[in-house]
């Protein structure tokens, strides 16, 4: 049993080393996009109080703070730091998934399925943007979270199971999650309120103390948030109602997309697909996977013995529900097949795959030809769809890497560049006339302090 557990928790480690290997053959340092403005607000001074004492400052995520101080003071601002510390993160997010596959003695081939989606380069935009680093680690503590409640759900908790379920949303929503708290703290209150419910008597207050520890911290993050000040280049004039009243099947459309890009990434199905019918077929059949996902937690009873797949499978419809009333403003339907969403939206899938994983698990359940033929195809999909888009994005690897290359070479002489240059070329608000003044003025704090790739010997 021991080896058997130590094989488990090799493969996230692989998957961890894969995913170094790929952000390392597939980018370089050198600033741009978000990367533009964090580097205008916050350098070349990390240490300045005014930086930390601010009223949204829980919008900003506070882990940010520490990284960017340990990366100017050690690494003199090198964009790979970050890229290495959301990958790490990735792999942290595989323990808590892990320690329950192990927990409820789950077989090795439907765990590598999950592996195979936890890990796979869908998520390559986020991977190669640094900055969103703390949206892995985010998400890490998301898992461990509701790895934690399922062993209070099942009764194999133990007092240190309890204060960790009181804990960790203060330290999740305030310090790490930003914006992701959201879904987040909606999870956590919706699973307190079942516990209330499924386990009242056996329970007492303790549901109720849970849920409190994830409202407190979120009406806090929200109250920080009401002083923060929106900044977007959104083309949506009207409100949301008015547009669902005049476009409604935009709305529809984008909301089933969505859920196609767990199956194929976005940047790949745009290229191979030349309308709407097979996104929409995509988006339908992931979405009835999640449907039978939560009517068999249901009618099989999963639920008595575990919870944390229906957490899970919430949390990523949930994501995607948010995607779409956060993001229609910017008018596109297929805003919501970005690469920078599948770490959300993965959420779900696992969840789908732990529920048929259970199903399966030493034929303790007795499950019909249909939810063996359900199963099957569920697993061939998510499989062949992410392995599709490995290899698709292992062959894209050098071209990406050549366009980061070139990217910092222009950073190097921008100088000579025009600001409408710099504009184009470094992916920041190029809607925006003062994009151009904005990159240069980033770039001129970097040379300035020997930063990213001014520093000494990497000119």
């Amino acid at each position: 049993m021991m080896k058997q557990k130590y094989l488990y928790y090799t493969v996230p480690l692989l998957g961890t080393i894969f995913c170094l290997w790929y952000i390392f053959t597939a980018s370089c340092d050198g600033i741009y996009s978000d990367y533009v403005r964090l580097v205008n607000s916050y350098l070349p001074d990390v240490f300045d109080p005014g930086h930390f004492f601010v009223p949204d400052i829980l919008t900003r995520i506070p882990v940010n703070y520490v990284a960017r101080i340990i990366n100017v003071t050690f690494f003199n601002y090198n964009i790979m730091f970050d890229r290495v510390l959301g990958v790490l993160a990735l792999g942290l997010s595989g323990i808590p998934i892990t320690a329950y596959c192990v927990r409820k003695k789950l077989s090795f081939g439907w765990f590598l399925v999950l592996m195979v989606v936890l890990f796979s380069l869908n998520k390559w935009e986020m991977l190669n943007n640094g900055s969103g680093f703390a949206h892995f680690l985010s998400f890490a503590l998301f898992y461990w979270h509701y790895e934690v409640f399922d062993r209070v759900w099942n009764g194999s908790d133990r007092v240190y199971d309890r204060i960790c379920l009181i804990v960790i949303p203060f330290a999740t929503t305030l310090l790490v999650a930003g914006p992701y708290c959201a879904i987040y703290s909606v999870t956590v209150l919706l699973s307190c309120v079942m516990l209330f419910f499924h386990q009242r008597k056996k329970r007492g207050s303790w549901p109720v103390i849970y849920g409190l520890s994830a409202l407190t911290p979120f009406l806090l993050y929200l109250w920080s948030n009401s002083y923060a000040v929106e900044d977007h280049a959104a083309p949506a004039t009207v409100s949301l109602l008015t547009q669902l009243m005049d476009t409604p099947g935009f709305f529809v459309r984008f909301f089933v997309k969505s859920f196609s890009s767990m199956v194929i990434e976005g940047e790949r199905a745009e290229e191979i697909f030349r309308t709407n019918g097979p996104f929409l077929f995509l988006g339908l059949l992931v979405i009835a996977f999640y449907v039978l996902a939560l009517w068999y937690n249901w009618y099989y009873r999963l639920y008595e013995e575990t919870i944390l797949p229906v957490l899970l499978i919430i949390s990523g419809g949930l994501n995607h529900v948010l995607i779409v009333l956060s993001r229609w403003i910017f008018l596109l339907e297929n805003y919501g097949l970005s690469s920078r969403y599948a770490l959300q939206f993965q959420t779900g899938i696992l969840g789908i795959i732990l529920t048929f994983a259970l199903l399966f698990r030493k034929k303790r359940y007795r499950v019909g030809s249909a939810v063996k033929l359900v199963a099957g195809i569920a697993c061939f999909v998510f499989l062949a769809g992410n392995g599709y888009t490995n290899y698709i994005e292992i062959k894209k690897a050098p071209h990406r890497l050549n366009a980061y290359e070139k990217r910092a070479e222009m950073a190097l002489k921008f100088e000579e560049l025009t600001d409408d240059e710099l504009r184009a070329n470094f992916e920041y608000r190029p809607s925006r006339e003062d994009s151009g003044q904005k990159v240069r003025s980033a770039l001129t704090i970097l040379k300035e302090n020997g930063y990213s790739v001014f520093r000494e010997g990497n000119q």
